[in-house]
């Protein structure tokens, strides 16, 4: 079973989304488990502080390297001591995450994730114990929870047990290049609008043709750059879907 240890001031958030998502279902499935870590127990003197100012002047507050430590050292070795541990900090100036991260992640067995506020935190948190760094995109949120349950949902769903049906997140958009087809459920016609002919004839192959096909052009359609690069990786006769 994978470890995630994710390290948050706001303990509460975390355990709702758990407890609201697939996630919850991943834990029961033995898939995953989750250590949710409170970074306040950790303050220092009778206010359990965990932020100050930064040194040098400037405006916001930083989340302190004595809390982090101590909370980091507690998670490690809550789940065991190993090499095998990764500690992930959502940052802006870390790598750009995407289908090949999160895959990346689910492979991890053991690792902490540590929830950033306000300014950031204590560079020396990230000198001494932070292996992976990852960004979201070219935009600052105010706390790291959200970029953290992003990395966790979409990892843990990767991981082997974690969903119902495997299949269905190796057909996800991005999963092997192309965006995912339409999808569609009862009723067959609201509004006038209908579900695709083909969809009701029972005939699998054609099906698959036809998903494949809407994949395709969904992909050229709008994200012409994941299809300059999954055409790169075809011969040109595969390329005639009209």
């Amino acid at each position: 079973m994978n470890q995630i240890a994710i390290i948050t001031s706001t303990p509460h958030f975390i355990k709702s989304y758990i407890e609201n998502s697939i996630l919850k279902k991943a834990n029961e499935r033995k898939a995953v488990s989750f250590h949710i870590i409170d970074l306040r127990e950790f303050g220092l003197g009778n206010y359990q502080k965990i932020d100050d100012k930064p040194y040098g002047g400037g405006k916001g507050m930083i989340l302190m390297s004595q809390p982090l430590f101590s909370s980091i050292d507690y998670a490690i070795n809550l789940m065991g001591k190993s090499n095998d541990i990764k500690i992930i900090y959502p940052n802006p100036s870390g790598r750009e995450w995407d289908q090949k991260s999160a895959k990346k992640v689910s492979c991890f067995s053991k690792s902490i994730i540590i929830c950033g506020h306000y300014k950031g935190i204590d560079q020396r948190v990230v000198d001494k114990y932070v292996t992976h760094e990852y960004s979201l995109g070219d935009f600052v949120m105010t706390s790291g929870e959200i970029p953290a349950m992003v990395m966790i949902d979409s990892s843990v769903r990767l991981m082997s047990g974690a969903l119902n049906s495997p299949e269905s997140a190796k057909t996800d958009s991005f999963s092997y290049g192309l965006l995912d087809h339409p999808h569609y459920t009862y009723p067959r016609e609201i509004d006038g609008l209908n579900v695709p002919d083909i969809l009701l004839t029972g005939h699998h192959d054609n099906i698959l043709k036809w998903r494949l096909k809407k994949r395709k052009s969904l992909t050229e359609k709008k994200r012409i750059d994941l299809w300059k690069v999954y055409k790169n990786k075809l011969k040109k006769s595969e390329l005639n879907y009209e």
